[in-house]
C-alpha cells in the first residue's frame, strides 16, 4: 500500500492538471474535450481513491481496472477534440499535455501492476479478508451470456484503441488504391509501414519523436500529399479519415473530395532524387547531378524499378494488371519517335522548312497584311498537336483563302530558325548538357526538336493538300495519295508521342536560377515518383492540365495541354518507409 497510494494520487493529480488543460473558449468541437476529461477524472478519482484507499474495500475493483484499462485511451481522444478545431494549440501547451499523457500512461501501467489478481490481496490483508467473505459471484444463463457480450466488445474496443496507438508511433497499415506502383505493388494489395523512425508525431501536434532516418533512393515511402492544401481544415479532415482507415483495418475509406470521390492521400511513390541533387528526365532515362559532380549522369539504379512497357511483364504478374497504359506496338512507336528525334538534322529540317513556306505561296490567293494581323490568323488553340492534324484540310483552306495566310504559314514554319547560331553543330549525341543543344541541356533541346518534327509533318500535310486541292484532285486520290498519307503517319505517332510526352520526360529540377546557376533538392527533402511511370500520377506531375508552348525558343511554337510541374516532398510529409506487403498471402514478403 505504501508505493501503491502514491502512484493513485500523482495519477489523480496529473490527470485533473490535465483535464484543465484541455478547456477551449471556442466554439466549435474543441469544446468536447474538457467535459469528456472531467467526467472521466471524476469516475477516476471515485473508483481508485474514494472507494478503493479511502473506503478500503474492492468491491469496485473490477471498474477501477477498467478504467485504468481506459485511461490514456479517453485521454488522448481529449487530446485530439481539443486540438481538432478550427485553431491551433500552442506548441509549448501540446507538449506539456504529451509529457502528462506520458506520465499518466506509465502510472496506469504501474497501479495496474499492483492491482492484479496476483499481487492485489498480498499487499491489503483487508482486502484478503474481503475477498474470502464475498467470493466472486458465478453467472449462468442468460446473464453469463450478457457479461461475456460485453467482456469481447471491452476487447474489442480496446485492442482498436490500441491498434490506433500503435498506428500512431510504430507501424501504420495502407491498402494500395492504384496501379502507380506495378509491379512492385498491385491494387488492393496491403503493406504496413515503419514510422517508429520517421518522427511520428502526437495526433494533430507537432509533438513526437525526433527523425531518426533518412531515406536512400529506391525506398518506398508513404507520404502526404502535398498537392492538397495543408491547412488546419484539411488536416483534420485528413486525420480522422486516416484513423477510420486504420481502426477498421484499412476496410473503410472516408477520405473523399467534395464530389464523393477518393482522393489521393497518402500516396505511396518510390524516393528517386535525394538531397543535393538536381534531376532531369529524358527518354526514360532519369539523370543526375551534384554540387560536387556537376555534370549529369544516369541514374542506373532507377532503370532497376522504372516500368514503361508493362506489356513485357511475366505472364502471371500481367494477368494481376487490370489497365495497361500503352500497348507493345504503342511503346515500339515511342522508342521510333525519340530515334528519329534525335536522328534529326537541324540544319537540314531548316531548309526543307523553308522551301516548304516558299512553295506554299505558289498557292496563296489572300493578299499581304501586316505581321500583327497575320499572326492573329490561328490563334493558340489552333497551334495545339491535336487540331493541326486534325483539322489540316480545314486550316489548309483557311490559310489558302485568308489576307495573310501565307505570310502566317512561313512564319509559323520558318520562324524557329532564328534560333540556330552559325557555328553550332547541333547534335543530342555529343552530352546531356552544352551549346550543341537548343536551350543548353537534353530536355530543351528535345522539345524543340519535336516542336520542329511537328511543323515539318504539318508543313508537308498543308502543301500536299494544297497541292491537290489546287489540281481539284478527286476524294480517292486523297486517300490514296503516298505524300499525304506518310506526312499522316508521322502526325499520328508524334500526337501518341506528345499524349505521353510528360510521363516519359521532365525538364532540369529544381530549375537552374535566373542567371542559369543550377539548384538542387533542399535539404531533408526528396524526389518521388511511381514504378508504372505511364500510370503514376506523382512528383512530376499537377492535378490541372494547361495549353502551353512545346519550347520557349520559337515565337510560334506549337501548344500542347501539359500538367508537368515538378515538386519536392518535405520530410516532414513523410509517414514511413513501406516495409512489408502483408496482403495477399501469395504476394506476402518484403517489397523491392
Amino acid at each position: 500500500m505504501k508505493k501503491l497510494v502514491p502512484c493513485i494520487v500523482a495519477n489523480i493529480a496529473l490527470a485533473i492538471v490535465f483535464t484543465f488543460l484541455q478547456i477551449s473558449v471556442h466554439a466549435d468541437i474543441s469544446l468536447l474535450a474538457f467535459p469528456l476529461c472531467l467526467l472521466f477524472t471524476a469516475a477516476l478519482a471515485y473508483t481508485t481513491y474514494w472507494q478503493l484507499i479511502k473506503k478500503n474495500t474492492i468491491a469496485h475493483l473490477t471498474a477501477v481496472r477498467r478504467m485504468l484499462d481506459y485511461e490514456p485511451f479517453v485521454y488522448i481522444a481529449a487530446f485530439v477534440l481539443r486540438r481538432a478545431g478550427t485553431h491551433e494549440t500552442p506548441y509549448a501547451l501540446d507538449l506539456i499535455c504529451v509529457i502528462l499523457w506520458l506520465a499518466l500512461l506509465a502510472l496506469s501501467f504501474v497501479i495496474q501492476y499492483f492491482l492484479s489478481e496476483k499481487r492485489v490481496y498480498e499487499i491489503n490483508k483487508d482486502w484478503a479478508k474481503e475477498r474470502k467473505a464475498h467470493p466472486v459471484k458465478i453467472y449462468e444463463g442468460a446473464a453469463w451470456v450478457g457479461i461475456q457480450a460485453l467482456e469481447w466488445v471491452d476487447a474489442l474496443i480496446q485492442a482498436a484503441f490500441t491498434i490506433f496507438l500503435l498506428n500512431i508511433f510504430l507501424f501504420q497499415l495502407y491498402v494500395i488504391p492504384s496501379e502507380s506502383m506495378v509491379p512492385t505493388f498491385m491494387v488492393n494489395d496491403r503493406v504496413a509501414v515503419g514510422k517508429l523512425f520517421s518522427g511520428p508525431k502526437f495526433p494533430l501536434s507537432k509533438v513526437g519523436l525526433p527523425y531518426l532516418r533518412t531515406y536512400d533512393r529506391g525506398d518506398i515511402v508513404v507520404f502526404h500529399n502535398p498537392h492538397y492544401a495543408n491547412d488546419r481544415k484539411n488536416e483534420v479532415r485528413m486525420y480522422f479519415s486516416q484513423l477510420v482507415h486504420m481502426m477498421t483495418l484499412t476496410l473503410v475509406k472516408t477520405n473523399v473530395d467534395v464530389n464523393g470521390e477518393q482522393m489521393a492521400d497518402p500516396l505511396v511513390k518510390r524516393v528517386t532524387g535525394l538531397p543535393g541533387e538536381q534531376l532531369m528526365l529524358m527518354d526514360g532515362t532519369l539523370y543526375a547531378r551534384t554540387k560536387d559532380s556537376d555534370t549529369f549522369k544516369p541514374v542506373e539504379q532507377d532503370a532497376m524499378y522504372a516500368a514503361w512497357n508493362l506489356n513485357a511483364l511475366p505472364s502471371d504478374l500481367k494477368k494481376q494488371v487490370q489497365w495497361l497504359p500503352i500497348n507493345d506496338a504503342q511503346y515500339q512507336t515511342t522508342l521510333s519517335v525519340e530515334q528519329q528525334r534525335r536522328d534529326l538534322d537541324i540544319r537540314e529540317a531548316a531548309a526543307e522548312c523553308r522551301k516548304l513556306a516558299k512553295d506554299f505561296e505558289l498557292y496563296a490567293s489572300g493578299q499581304v497584311v501586316a505581321s500583327a494581323e497575320a499572326d492573329a490568323i490561328l490563334s493558340e488553340r489552333e497551334r495545339t498537336v491535336f487540331n493541326l492534324f486534325n483539322s489540316n484540310t480545314d486550316l489548309t483552306v483557311k490559310l489558302l483563302s485568308s489576307a495573310g495566310g501565307s505570310q502566317w504559314f512561313s512564319s509559323f514554319m520558318t520562324d524557329w530558325t532564328k534560333t540556330l547560331k552559325d557555328d553550332v553543330s547541333y547534335s543530342e549525341t555529343d552530352g546531356v548538357t552544352g551549346p550543341q543543344l537548343i536551350g543548353g541541356d537534353l530536355y530543351s533541346d528535345s522539345c524543340f526538336r519535336l516542336n520542329v518534327m511537328i511543323k515539318l509533318a504539318f508543313g508537308r500535310l498543308v502543301l500536299r493538300n494544297a497541292q491537290l486541292l489546287h489540281g481539284n484532285s478527286s476524294a480517292g486520290d486523297w486517300s490514296s495519295d503516298a505524300v499525304r498519307s506518310q506526312a499522316l503517319s508521322m502526325a499520328d505517332d508524334l500526337y501518341l508521342y506528345i499524349q505521353l510526352m510528360d510521363l516519359r520526360n521532365m525538364g532540369v529540377f529544381p530549375p537552374n536560377d535566373a542567371d542559369g546557376n543550377a539548384r538542387y533538392i533542399p535539404e531533408n527533402h526528396y524526389f518521388m515518383m511511381g514504378d508504372n511511370r505511364y500510370n503514376s500520377l506523382d512528383m512530376r506531375h499537377s492535378y490541372d492540365r494547361t495549353l502551353v508552348p512545346l519550347t520557349a525558343y520559337d515565337d510560334y511554337s506549337v501548344q500542347y495541354t501539359s500538367n508537368l510541374s515538378p515538386q519536392y516532398v518535405s520530410r516532414d510529409l513523410m509517414l514511413g518507409k513501406a516495409s512489408i506487403r502483408f496482403w495477399p498471402l501469395s504476394r506476402a514478403g518484403l517489397p523491392k
